[in-house]
């Protein structure tokens, strides 16, 4: 459902483009928030768990605002500025910049699978931004007016 959801936000949050992208962002998370807000009661029933500590409070409040507010800032900006197609996009390269950043950083092994899976992405990104079927149609009309 998230990779459902995830797909229609582009498409579905177009309609918002005149509003500012703060006011967006924070509209989506606050009713995001409320909706899972019972059931994460229900589950976790955090009145029973001990306090957390000072150091992953401060984790939870660094992920949300720095990692997840800011996300969402930015995508309502592209989406403002770019687009639903385009910024449906951007989503395909946080796959190969997980997988390269782990190959960088943490010393993890590009298994074939991945690069296989890196070249599809790439190669979905050229067909999706339009400029391998724009030189294809050149390229035949080319070919039948001479």
């Amino acid at each position: 459902m998230a990779a459902i959801c995830y797909g229609v936000a582009g498409t579905f949050g177009k309609r918002f483009r005149q509003i500012p992208a703060p006011v967006t962002a924070t509209g989506q998370l606050t009713a995001s928030s409320l909706m899972m807000l019972p059931l994460a009661l229900l589950a976790d029933q955090p009145w029973t768990l001990p306090v957390p500590s000072t150091t992953a409070i401060l984790a939870i409040l660094g992920l949300a605002l720095i990692s997840t507010a800011s996300a969402y800032l930015l995508f309502f900006r592209i989406l403002t500025l770019a687009g639903a197609t385009n910024t449906s996009l951007v989503t395909l390269l946080v796959p190969p910049s997980a997988i390269l950043l782990g190959a960088l950083f943490l010393g993890e092994r590009l298994a074939l699978t991945d690069t296989v899976g890196l070249a599809l992405i790439a190669l979905g990104l050229l067909v999706l931004d339009g400029r391998i079927l724009e030189a294809t149609g050149k390229s035949r009309r080319s070919r039948h007016s001479s």
